[in-house]
């Protein structure tokens, strides 16, 4: 780690979206090695049920999907190390 900054405040208590407050908290780099990492990292945020798992949801919208994963990964360069830092951590590059 960098700098040691804190966990990210990515927006939890409303839809990052549409800002409606029922959210559901989505893992922004998700896969079965990658949860726990994400939370480790504070790299979860906020969806509605529509833009978690419906038909405008990040798992099925790429541009939104890879939309937040880019912004984790900043964050991550910004804050903890280098690209290739987040590509041991993360197994590859959003950017």
């Amino acid at each position: 780690m960098k700098n040691g900054k804190s966990i990210p405040a990515f927006k939890c208590s409303s839809c990052y979206v549409c800002d409606s407050p029922y959210v559901q908290i989505h893992h922004i780099i998700y896969g079965t090695a990658n949860r726990q990492i994400s939370d480790k990292y504070g790299y979860v945020i906020g969806l509605c049920q529509e833009h978690h798992t419906g038909r405008q949801g990040v798992h099925f919208n790429k541009q939104l999907d890879m939309q937040l994963k880019r912004m984790a990964q900043e964050h991550f360069e910004a804050n903890y190390g280098t690209r290739e830092d987040f590509i041991k951590t993360f197994g590859k590059s959003f950017i």
